[in-house]
């Protein structure tokens, strides 16, 4: 129910920026929570910062600091202000959305994005 178009990635010097972007198919008002996860070759996708409908936002402890996620509603969009990049942060980064219906959050649904790669090098 939810389409997720994501851009922004691409090849960064350590030490530079990046934004990526992701734009939801419909309000992301509506939307109980955006995030973005990255997975790097051979290891477990792992999420790296997410906001709610509230505005509270969680960072993974590793780019706490260096990233900042934010939303702008009239645009359908979420993203993700990447400074400081280090090599480690070289991933395929995915935009998410949860969707958790009124009547259970187990029945709650996420949807993914294509990917977007971050690759941080010199």
């Amino acid at each position: 129910q939810v389409q997720l178009g994501e851009s922004g990635g691409g090849l960064v010097q350590p030490g530079g920026s990046l934004r990526l972007s992701c734009t939801a198919s419909r309000s992301i008002v509506s939307i109980n929570a955006m995030g973005w996860y990255r997975q790097a070759p051979g290891k477990q996708r792992e999420l790296v910062a997410a906001i709610t409908q509230g505005g509270t936002t969680t960072y993974a402890e590793s780019v706490k600091d260096r990233f900042t996620i934010s939303r702008d509603n009239a645009k359908n969009t979420v993203y993700l202000q990447m400074n400081s990049l280090k090599p480690e942060d070289t991933a395929v980064y995915y935009c998410n959305a949860k969707l958790i219906p009124a009547y259970g959050v187990a029945y709650e649904r996420s949807y993914w994005g294509q990917g977007t790669q971050v690759t941080v090098s010199s």
